[in-house]
Order: C-alpha cells, then sequence, then structure tokens
C-alpha cells in the first residue's frame, strides 16, 4: 500500500494560471502537459461539460466550471456536440478520477490528455469566477512547464486578444456536405407540446435547408433532420451564389467563437441573402444577422455562459431558461438606419441584453441563446417550428 501511495504521489504535477492584470492560481495539472494561452470564462452550469468542451464556440477561451466537482460522469462518445474538444484551457475546484455512469468509457482527465487541453484542478474556482466578474473576461494562461509568474505574466500580456481576430476559419468543414440522420442517437422525448409539432412534420414536404457552419453544434443538425429537412452544411466563406444555385427552402446561420466584427466576409455575404430566402440564426448566427442588417455587436463585460439564462419574448412574455455561450451581443439601437424594419423579439431579464430579432418583412430572425439546449432545459426549442413555418409559407 506505501509503494501505491508513493508512485500515486509523485505522478502529482504542478500547474500554474495567470491571468493578464497579474492574478495567479497555483493548482495541480488535471489534463495535457503543457501551456496554452486564451481569453477566460466562466460557465455556471452544473453538468454538461462533455458538451461545453466540444462546442466549437468555446474556441480561443480557457474555461472555469463554477460547479466544484466535474468529471463524475466521465466521457462518452454520445454526448460530443462536435469532432472533438475545442477548449484551450479547463478549470476545475475538483477533477473527479472515478467517475461512475454505465456510458463512461473513461475519467474526464483521460479524455483531455487524450485530446491534448491542459487543465488545472485545486483552486478557488470561487475567488477566480468572482474576479472574472468583477473585472471582465481577460486573456490568461496555464501552464505545466513553466510555473514562474513572472514569465508567464509576460507571455500572456503579448498573447492574442479575441477581438477583432478570425477563430471561424478553425472550426468550420472544408468541404459542403449533406447530413446524414444519426440513426445511433435516438432523440429524447422533450416535450408533448415538441412531440406534437415533431409529428405534424413527419411525412409532410421535405425542406432543403442550406446550413452555414460557424462552428456547429451537431444537436442542432440532429433537430432539422428530425423535423424532415434535408440538410445541406456549408463552409463559413461559402458566397451567395453557391447557395442561390442550391435554391434551399431556407438558409440557417450557426453558433460560433469570437467576435462576429472579426469575419466580415460572413455578413457581406449575407447582405446578398436578405430577403432571397427565410433565415434562421442562433447565437454567432444572431450577430452576424444583427450585423448584415445593418446593426452592431459590442463585447460584453464577462459575457453569458451556462444553462440558467432566463430569457422573455416580448410578444407572449412567456419566460424561458436558456442555455447560452457568448461574449458579444447586438446592440439594439444600432438598427435605426437599416433599410429592413427590425423588431427586438427577445431580451435577457438579468442585464437587459438582446436574446433575439426579426426583420417581418424578409421572414428573416434569430435568437441569441441556444434553443438546441444540449446538454441544458429545452424551453426554447419552440423557435425551430418558425422557422419551419416561414419555408411553410415562403412566396
Amino acid at each position: 500500500m506505501k509503494n501505491k501511495k508513493s508512485n500515486t504521489k509523485n505522478k502529482i504535477k504542478k500547474a500554474m494560471l495567470v491571468l493578464e492584470d497579474g492574478t495567479y492560481f497555483e493548482g495541480i495539472s488535471a489534463g495535457a502537459s503543457g501551456e496554452r494561452f486564451g481569453e477566460i470564462v466562466f460557465n455556471t452550469s452544473m453538468m454538461g461539460y462533455q458538451e461545453v468542451l466540444t462546442d466549437p464556440s468555446y474556441k480561443g477561451q480557457i474555461v472555469v466550471m463554477t460547479y466544484p466537482e466535474i468529471g463524475n460522469y466521465g466521457f462518452n462518445m454520445e454526448d460530443t456536440e462536435s469532432i472533438k474538444p475545442w477548449v484551450e484551457g479547463f478549470v476545475v475546484k475538483e477533477m473527479c478520477q472515478y467517475p461512475s455512469n454505465w456510458r463512461s468509457i473513461g475519467s474526464l482527465s483521460q479524455y483531455l490528455i487524450k485530446n491534448n487541453i491542459p487543465a488545472i484542478e485545486g483552486i478557488d474556482t470561487r475567488a477566480l469566477t468572482k474576479h472574472i466578474r468583477d473585472f471582465g473576461a481577460m486573456r490568461a494562461v496555464i501552464s505545466t512547464i513553466d510555473l514562474d509568474y513572472k514569465s508567464l505574466l509576460k507571455k500572456v500580456k503579448n498573447s492574442e486578444s479575441i477581438v477583432g481576430k478570425d477563430l471561424i476559419k478553425y472550426v468550420t468543414i472544408k468541404n459542403e456536405y449533406i447530413w446524414e440522420k444519426d440513426k445511433s442517437l435516438p432523440r429524447l422525448k422533450i416535450s408533448s407540446v415538441e412531440d406534437k409539432f415533431l409529428e405534424i412534420r413527419k411525412n409532410k414536404k421535405i425542406f432543403k435547408v442550406a446550413v452555414f457552419d460557424y462552428g456547429i453544434k451537431h444537436e442542432i443538425l440532429r433537430i432539422f433532420a428530425e423535423l424532415n429537412c434535408k440538410i445541406i452544411v456549408l463552409p463559413a466563406d461559402t458566397d451567395a451564389d453557391r447557395i442561390k444555385k442550391i435554391n434551399p427552402d431556407g438558409i440557417f446561420l450557426s453558433n460560433g467563437p469570437g467576435d462576429p466584427e472579426g469575419a466580415p466576409y460572413v455578413y457581406e455575404t449575407l447582405k446578398k441573402l436578405l430577403g432571397f430566402k427565410p433565415i434562421f440564426g442562433i447565437c454567432f448566427g444572431h450577430q452576424f444577422l444583427g450585423l448584415a442588417l445593418g446593426g452592431k455587436t459590442y463585447k460584453m463585460k464577462f459575457g453569458h455562459r451556462g444553462a440558467n439564462q432566463p430569457v422573455i419574448d416580448l410578444q407572449t412574455r412567456k419566460v424561458d431558461i436558456t442555455v447560452q455561450n457568448h461574449g458579444f451581443a447586438v446592440d439594439p439601437e444600432s438598427f435605426k438606419k437599416s433599410k429592413y424594419k427590425v423588431n427586438i423579439t427577445h431580451i435577457n431579464l438579468n442585464d437587459k441584453t438582446v436574446e433575439g430579432l426579426e426583420a417581418p418583412e424578409i421572414k428573416a430572425y434569430s435568437v441569441q441563446y441556444h434553443p438546441e439546449a444540449s446538454a441544458g432545459p429545452h424551453d426554447a426549442r419552440y423557435v425551430f417550428a418558425k422557422f419551419i413555418k416561414n419555408m411553410e409559407t415562403w412566396k
């Protein structure tokens, strides 16, 4: 027994987290060895860490989980939202090394090591989260190879900011493809309302949807497949002529990472497609639609990331609890000079930021939150129905 304890102790490797304002934390390595830079943000979800890790929207970011113990159910291949994890680094209070779940094929630490993602545990994540909340998201570094504070601080101050940077090119696909319904992942029954809607869609006209992949989550594609849509997934830099040649029934704008104003080629293409077919955007797609309609975006202090954001529909006054992941928002005052009538449809009840917009005359609308919500509440899945209706009634 003594030898086993000694061997375990020898495997413990130190790690350090340093923020650009000089704040630092010393802890233990819980992932791969190495050194990674990114914008440090926090996520308030109690579960769904695997969906967080594999959401391409987190490219360029080091994610802090506010829930104290992470990794309880290990990892599996069914709960991934893309082909691999995209976070730059991972920060937790305690990493569970002995997961318990019938689908688990290994520990979270093993998953991070396999995918070369550094992680740090054993630090005060509550203090770190409060610091980010007070002073904002900022550049940071996790290192297991350089533990010199002054050296790391100098490096992080010289690292790139995500503001104005195009991160889409790292996460989008290279070639277009048709999404095939994933039969190995049967849809979970969510609610009687949704089941009724999906039943109505069965054996009806198949709508062809052109999907711009800015870093799309697979659950969105699965929902479109359940809604009897033929899904053509396209690289982010696909031009308007290609979309018009495909002649879809509708155009979908996906989620994605970073600053939307860092990818002007995206919204310049969308400007040429406004009024061509119905458009529906989620998260990053919402911001791009706002820019295409003549609006502007701005960087939030620390953003919204978690599964508990209250959003009110200004038309129905219904409040949904939503999943969110964004650090930029649309400025509602910036549409005054738009050539289209733009309505703000949803707002966040915590800080009154824009959570949805619509240009009704061209059947274009979007939401800032994630109605597919994997993992998270499913209050807002009804917004997919609006897109189907817009395609059904388009002339």
